[in-house]
């Protein structure tokens, strides 16, 4: 068999990742692959209906690098798969589909080297390919636009028998093409050649996604076969099949998000973000020249859907539209405008207080389980810094708790140094430490303050998430506080305010995730003791320390 020589070059010296050393380039069957779709698939709808299907710029990447090789070994390098992330619109579906038609009748199997050391594709024998989802109706997206891109281009002429719930192949060996759903779980532990899977973002436990998907991959492994998920962006509370494809070996991820500075609410930085996000497609781009083939999505359209959608699920918006996993409406803090405010900047200023100063605490946390977190704010000028945080270790014991010999003596040594006007501390999960601090200081300095009544926190949330956006304070800089803030994202609850708009108290990104948001709810607690010491009217105790 001849050596892989490179396609743009020539050259044969490859770097450890499998690129030609002289012109970074690597070998692919992407390139035989999109003459095959272009030469006989149609556009299966709109003005260009029948015509032949052209790619832009963005689907040849993708299948150069879904179709990758290893020059020394063969094979693929993404020998699993491969995840494509795009917002709604954007043709998911379709490409989808013309992928679906190459492998059920093109050269996707590597078949080695020619005699100039360039790669060789040949078709599967048997190719049994489904296209999976949780209900007829996703299915449909894929099925629906793979129909008449068979039966109006020149695939009609392989292609003959193609049916609403099932398109046979031709040829020796034949095969199928299937739509499938959770509901027929058993007809997915066939042995299949391809998989795509659409809208993985809704593939969840409860819905049986995540069994499908753990099923039908099974299959695939049996054949060397893989698949291919075409999911919307996520929303990370839910660990859905999408999410947690993210973060497998073996599996290629293209995916685009905008800037986080680019806010939605901002005209038009909200433009500029919706062209990033649907590239090619909202411009025809094809060979690098814009407007090569008609481009079939309008950015305005889907600006006006966002401007609709912002008044009631801002959140939702950015994850459709922008393709936004945390979108920032969701996420409970701008990360860059807290950071601005970090006395890490002004290196001349004090990190912590002088001694004397009168201060109040919020803790929040669990003894066993995620963190703990003390954070302390100076009543005067609502300066924040964090007393400590502690996050339960991943290779911590079943027996694992936090260190209350730690936590106790940075609560104690707060109240000796600094005046403490009142310590709020939700007790749902640390009653006994409570306990130890209200026998030491008091009830009427450490106060039991519940996070989980719903009206209370949701307000003292909304008037710490207005200060921070408004700049009212600087903080001390921590990392660890820095990035529990971050990790706040919103929990909408049963609230509404006096314009009767939703309310939402804090919450991790999901119940199960390892990112930690104690020390954001304990800055909400120390804050909102704070804004209660100002309107009693709170003042340092007389002293010769000056007032910080």
């Amino acid at each position: 068999m001849a050596a892989a020589r490179c396609l743009d070059c020539g050259g044969g010296d490859w770097t450890e990742d499998g690129r030609c050393r002289a012109c970074q380039a690597f070998p692919t069957l992407g390139f035989e692959i999109a003459d095959w779709i272009e030469s006989r698939c149609a556009v299966p709808d709109r003005e260009d209906i029948g015509k032949p299907l052209l790619l832009i710029d963005e689907q040849l990447r993708f299948l150069l690098n879904f179709y990758r090789l290893d020059p020394r070994a063969g094979g693929f390098v993404y020998d699993r798969g491969g995840q494509l992330v795009r917002p709604q619109k954007w043709g998911k579906s379709p490409f989808a589909a013309a992928i679906i038609c190459a492998e059920a009748q093109g050269p996707v199997l590597f078949d080695g080297w020619d005699a100039s050391g360039h790669p060789v594709g040949k078709p599967w024998a048997t190719p049994i390919i489904q296209i999976t989802a949780v209900s007829e109706d996703q299915t449909d997206n894929i099925y629906k636009a793979l129909l008449p891109m068979i039966e109006l281009g020149a695939l009609s002429a392989e292609i003959d028998d193609t049916g609403l719930g099932r398109i046979n192949l031709s040829g020796p060996g034949r095969g199928e093409i299937k739509p499938v759903t959770s509901s027929a779980i058993s007809r997915l532990g066939q042995r299949i050649t391809f998989a795509a899977e659409d809208q993985t973002e809704s593939w969840l436990r409860r819905n049986k996604g995540r069994e499908l998907a753990d099923v039908q991959r099974r299959g695939l492994g049996g054949t060397c076969g893989r698949f291919l998920e075409t999911p919307n962006a996520w929303d990370p509370t839910e660990n859905s099949v999408a999410q947690e494809t993210r973060e497998e070996h073996g599996v290629f991820h293209d995916d685009v998000e905008p800037p986080e500075a680019l806010s939605i609410r901002n005209k038009t930085e909200r433009r500029r973000a919706l062209r990033h996000v649907y590239g090619d497609a909202a411009t025809g781009t094809r060979g690098g020249a814009k407007g090569a083939i008609r481009p079939w999505v309008n950015p305005d359209r889907i600006d006006s859907e966002i401007r609709a959608l912002l008044p009631r699920d801002p959140g939702q918006a950015e994850r459709w539209y922008l393709n936004r996993k945390e979108a920032d409406e969701a996420k409970a803090f701008r990360g860059d405008k807290w950071e601005t405010k970090s006395r890490l900047l002004r290196p001349k200023m004090r990190l912590l207080p002088k001694d004397g100063t009168l201060i109040t605490i919020g803790v929040d946390g669990a003894r066993f389980a995620d963190g703990i977190a003390l954070i302390a704010t100076v009543v005067k000028t609502g300066y924040q810094f964090s007393l400590g945080i502690w996050e339960r270790p991943e290779s911590a014991p079943d027996d694992y708790e936090h260190p209350f010999d730690e936590i106790d003596g940075a609560i104690s040594d707060a109240f000796e140094r600094y005046q403490v006007w009142r310590a709020y501390v939700d007790p749902q999960y640390i009653e006994d430490w409570v306990d130890t601090w209200q026998g030491r200081w008091g009830d009427k300095r450490v106060v039991r303050w519940h996070t989980n009544r719903p009206k209370p926190i949701c307000w003292a949330v909304r008037r710490y998430e207005e200060a921070v956006a408004a700049g009212d304070f600087e903080h001390d800089g921590n990392a660890d506080f820095t990035r529990h803030i971050k990790n706040a994202v919103v929990l909408p609850k049963n609230v509404y305010d006096e314009k009767h708009r939703q309310m939402h108290t804090l919450s991790k990104d999901s119940p199960d995730s390892p990112r930690k948001m104690d020390g954001a709810m304990a800055a909400v607690l120390s804050w909102e003791a704070r804004g209660n010491a100002i309107s009693s009217g709170a003042k340092r105790r007389s002293s010769k320390i000056t007032v910080y």
